[in-house]
This record gives C-alpha cells, sequence and structure tokens, in this order.
C-alpha cells in the first residue's frame, strides 16, 4: 500500500518544492501578479520609456534626454520644486510635531482622553476635496468664518488665497489640519508599546519627565518615527486634490507643486515627455528618501516587553 502511494507523489528532492505544488502556487499567483503587472509595473516602464522619448516637430522622435534637459530648464518646475520643498517641511515637521504632542497627552485610555482623540482624528475622515470646500468659505475675504474673528482683533480682511505670499501658508495650514491626528494614531500605538518599567526604572534613578522623555521615549519612538515620515513623504507628494480645488496652483504659480505641474504638462499642455521626466524625477527623490527612512526603520531599536 505505501508502495503504491508513492508512486502517486511526484518526486522532489529534499528541500525542492514537488512541480505538482508548484503548479499550484502559479495558478494561484497568477491573477495577483497580472494585476500587478497591468496596473503597476507596465505603467512604471511607459513612464520611463516616455521621459527618454523625445518628441519633433513634423512628427520625428528620437531617444535621449532631451526631456530632462527641458525640464531643467523650465522655471515653471523649478517654482513647482521649491514650493515642494516649502510645502513639505511646513508639513511634515509641525504634523509630526503636534502628532507627539497629541499621542503623549493623550495616551492613557480615559473617556476624556477617548473624546479628544476622536476629535483629533475626525480630520482624518473628511475628504480631502470636502476639507477644501470647506475651507473655501472659512478663508473666504472679508466674510468667512477666519476674517470674521480676526476683525474682533483689529485685523482687515485678508484674502488669504489670492495673496501669493499667503496662499501657501494657507494650503499648509489645511494639510496640518488634515494628517495630524492621522500620524497620532501611529504615535500612540508606539507609545502602547514601551514598557512601563524602562520608565520607571529611569524614574527610579532620578531622571526627570524631560530626561525621560529625551533619553527613554524619543529613542525607543525611532522606529515609530522612520514609518510616519514615510508615509508623511508619500502625502506630500500625493495630496493635491485641495491645491486643485482651492488655488489650481496660483496665483502666479506660489502654490503649484509637482504632482499639479505634471498633471498641467501632461494634460493640459499635452506635453508627455516633459510630465514622465518629471514623474520620474519625484519618484527618484521619493524613493531615495523612503529607502533613507526604511533604512532608519531597520536600525530601530528594539526591547523586549
Amino acid at each position: 500500500m505505501a508502495d503504491a502511494l508513492a508512486l502517486t507523489i511526484p518526486y522532489a528532492m529534499p528541500g525542492q518544492v514537488a512541480p505538482r505544488r508548484r503548479a499550484t502556487w502559479v495558478w494561484l499567483l497568477a491573477p495577483s501578479l497580472l494585476f500587478l503587472a497591468v496596473f503597476t509595473y507596465w505603467p512604471i516602464a511607459r513612464v520611463v520609456v516616455d521621459s527618454l522619448l523625445v518628441r519633433r516637430f513634423g512628427g520625428a522622435v528620437g531617444w535621449g534626454f532631451g526631456n530632462f534637459a527641458r525640464l531643467f530648464a523650465d522655471a515653471h518646475f523649478a517654482r513647482a520644486a521649491s514650493n515642494n520643498l516649502i510645502f513639505a517641511v511646513g508639513t511634515i515637521l509641525p504634523s509630526l510635531a503636534l502628532a507627539l504632542a497629541f499621542a503623549l497627552a493623550l495616551q492613557h485610555g480615559t473617556r476624556w482622553t477617548m473624546a479628544l482623540r476622536a476629535l483629533l482624528v475626525l480630520p482624518l475622515l473628511i475628504p480631502l476635496v470636502a476639507a477644501a470646500a470647506l475651507f473655501i468659505f472659512i478663508f473666504l475675504p472679508g466674510a468667512g468664518l477666519l476674517d470674521h474673528y480676526l476683525a474682533r482683533l483689529g485685523i482687515g480682511a485678508t484674502n488669504w488665497l489670492g495673496n501669493p505670499d499667503l496662499a501657501l501658508g494657507a494650503i499648509i495650514a489645511i494639510t496640518v489640519w488634515k494628517n495630524t491626528g492621522y500620524y497620532m494614531l501611529f504615535f500612540l500605538a508606539g507609545l502602547a508599546g514601551i514598557s512601563r518599567e524602562l520608565l520607571e526604572a529611569a524614574a527610579i534613578d532620578g531622571a526627570g519627565a524631560w530626561r525621560r522623555f529625551r533619553h527613554v521615549t524619543l529613542p525607543l519612538l525611532g522606529p515609530t518615527f522612520a514609518f510616519v515620515g514615510i508615509i508623511a513623504l508619500l502625502n506630500v507628494l500625493t495630496q493635491v486634490d485641495h491645491i486643485v480645488i482651492l488655488t489650481k496652483g496660483g496665483p502666479s504659480d506660489s502654490t503649484n507643486v509637482l504632482l499639479y505641474y505634471i498633471y498641467q504638462q501632461a494634460h493640459q499642455n499635452n506635453d508627455i515627455g516633459l510630465a514622465s521626466a518629471a514623474t520620474v524625477i519625484s519618484v527618484g527623490v521619493l524613493l531615495a528618501l523612503s529607502m533613507v527612512s526604511l533604512r532608519r526603520l531597520e536600525q530601530g531599536i528594539h526591547y523586549e516587553s
């Protein structure tokens, strides 16, 4: 009976996968691999090819880095890149700082802190387009909610979205309001994973609240910072819904960022080569920064609870 059963099982060397089992894995993974290839790898390959495909007058085409040369010579791209850098610094640093402060203040699960957590997370549930539509009425010059309360302090009406010196700051404020509660959730999870014994031991050794935070809590939150940092970088390059609704990159390109610049070149100017080159540059920078954050995540402090 054992010999007959052995004849029906495909032979496989130790450490190898039987052919029949390997075929089963392939068939199970085939749909996912197909969708991954069609919707992920093919678009990436197409963008890279389009960035290297130089179209000339008369329908002639060639290959090279002409699109990248045009891109770096474009003053609008330089302005969008600088705006995106200011947007990144102005949103990531305040959002992370506020998220950590709120997480430290609300880490103990009482009824009061649970209600405040829900209030801070509420902006996460509001779509960015809807939030932008709401802030149109808040920033409305003279009649908006913000100018209404500033008028009580003797401050005159301000065109928050129409002034090139103030428009990007208004966009940054909306983004910080939108993302702070989301990042707070990750810091709450990170704080929950810190052993209370470590903090109690530091307190017994005479460390005050600041020293415990500086030398115990903050280092142990290193992996959390790295993870949240990657998400924040992704949001910096992908969150443009409110820019489209509120300013459309204006006034005078003061709120134009890289993703909206790519949209303008691809869909308004029909310049696929320039849009593809900008996409490759943007994704390359994002990938490099993400690799640094992932390296920091891998080198994070691990401890036993």
